[in-house]
């Protein structure tokens, strides 16, 4: 059946390309520069009555979506990027020769301009009466068919134009997207905030635990590194005086891919200085709030069939409470090989060279995360787990970090953040015998950002949010590769006809 179905779209290629051969044997241009249109479709539509009213012709443009041919008269449907619209295509209106163009040459797909006056058909749908045509594209692929649309889910991501073109839901979750974006850095800059850019090569990476993928710069014969995290240049900046600052931008991990996980994505960073992690809980939670209405309409938030209720203060659970209250004893402290006897015995598998950070982290991922389907606070983690994070004052071995978890992942990461050149050097240190012993994700020492520090930096507090993941929720997407444009996918050897 798929030999049949590539076959039968090899023939439409074909044919499609014979006609294109045609027109130009003719002289026709199908791919004319110039386009002349009064107003895009929702206009139309917009003012159809007042326009209807006067006797105006008017001169619309779009792709062809539908034609349905009744001897010498037709009805098509055409689309921009505003509105679908109805046109009526007659051979008396037209003339016969441009009606016989307009049956055999033109295809569903083609692109178009056309003119004509208004009128109401007998179902009362709105149309215009076409007195010229003129083609703008000639399409040499069909589209999928108007009734399946595209189902093959592995296409729909491969050729997302398509999905977007067919789908009118795909299309619109994208639009969300951009409006998600966009009261992002409303809410931000209201509340005094400066959007900057920072570099996304660099020559040493760092600001968050994860593998990087390297490069390099033939002019300056360097390694350079694609960013994991824009945390360390916005701090410099928090040092430079720039008191409140944020940044959304690309950042590329050498990662697994899942539901949750895209190599590429998009993080929202945020720092301010004289502030901890509670003025970065009060800022979280007030920005979820504010996207989730500007999105939704609505504080509450429905989820994969599960709802959610975004008024009022998010439960906070300090880090070791929610470990043991699930694991269902006390790991606190417990040593790497009593975790590691831990893990064999709940038959969840992990990296057996892992330090201790890394396997408590099993813990709470496995037990823990995917618990907390209501937005939650999990805070005060163990120092181990946070490089960049302030202690706590009354307990060295805990720092004050939380992270938001939503629907079972985590949505947010936040520290007071460490000034204590010191200190920092120590961290950076420690991570740097971790990659010793395996741990390639471990961050690495960065002398340039010690240095900065070393010229002072206030009291600060920063936060890091998932934007694809917060779009995943709001649009109610099961993947992450749901509401990236275009995720990376493994390449295929060529695309079917």
């Amino acid at each position: 059946m798929d030999e049949y179905k590539t076959e039968q779209l090899s023939d439409e290629y074909e044919i499609r390309l014979k006609k294109l051969a045609q027109m130009r044997e003719q002289n026709l241009d199908p791919y004319p520069a110039r386009v002349m249109t009064d107003f895009p479709l929702h206009e139309l539509r917009r003012n159809f009555e007042l326009l209807l009213g006067r006797g105006d012709s008017v001169t619309v443009a779009g792709r062809i979506m539908s034609k349905r041919m009744h001897g010498k008269s037709s009805f098509v449907h055409i689309q921009d990027g505003t509105d679908r619209f109805q046109l009526y295509v007659r051979i008396d209106a037209l003339g016969e020769e441009e009606y016989e163009f307009f049956k055999r040459m033109l295809d569903i797909g083609d692109f178009v301009q056309v003119s004509g006056t208004l009128f109401r058909t007998r179902t009362d749908e709105e149309t215009v009466q076409v007195e010229c045509i003129k083609l703008l594209t000639k399409t040499l692929r069909p589209l999928p068919e108007k009734w399946h649309g595209l189902a093959d889910e592995d296409k729909k991501i491969r050729q997302r134009y398509l999905d977007i073109l067919m789908n009118e839901q795909t299309k619109e979750r994208f639009v969300k997207r951009a409006k998600l974006l966009r009261a992002m850095r409303d809410y931000l800059d209201s509340h005094g905030y400066l959007e900057v850019e920072t570099p996304t090569l660099q020559p040493l990476y760092g600001g968050a635990n994860a593998r990087p993928f390297d490069t390099h710069h033939n002019a300056l014969d360097m390694k350079l590194f694609l960013r994991i995290a824009t945390e360390l240049y916005l701090k410099r900046l928090i040092i430079g005086g720039i008191d409140r600052v944020y940044e959304i931008g690309k950042n590329f991990r050498n990662e697994g891919i899942d539901r949750m996980h895209n190599p590429e994505f998009t993080l929202l960073e945020v720092y301010r200085a004289y502030a901890d992690y509670n003025d970065m809980m009060e800022l979280c939670e007030g920005l979820m709030r504010n996207l989730a209405e500007k999105i939704t309409g609505s504080l509450r938030v429905c989820y994969q069939d599960i709802e959610t209720n975004l008024a009022g203060s998010f439960e906070r659970i300090p880090f070791w409470d929610a470990v043991n209250s699930r694991a269902g004893q006390d790991l606190s402290d417990a040593s790497r090989d009593d975790i590691a006897k831990y893990l064999v015995d709940e038959g969840i598998e992990y990296d057996k060279g892992a330090s201790w950070a890394v396997l408590i982290d099993e813990v709470f991922k496995e037990k823990v995360e995917r618990t907390l389907t209501q937005p939650t606070f999990i805070i005060d983690y163990p120092v181990e787990l946070s490089p960049l994070a302030k202690r706590k004052s009354d307990d060295k071995k805990l720092v004050e970090r939380f992270e938001l978890f939503w629907y079972g992942m985590e949505m947010a990461n936040a520290f007071t953040e460490l000034n204590d050149p010191i200190d920092q050097r120590e961290r950076f240190e420690q991570q740097m015998e971790n990659r010793t012993k395996g741990d390639l994700e471990a961050q690495v020492l960065n002398e340039d950002f010690i240095t900065a520090m070393e010229h002072g930096m206030p009291p600060t507090g920063g936060l890091g949010m998932g934007v694809d993941r917060i779009a995943m929720i709001l649009t109610d997407s099961y993947s992450i590769r749901d509401i990236i444009l275009f995720p990376l996918v493994r390449p295929k050897a060529s695309l079917e006809l």
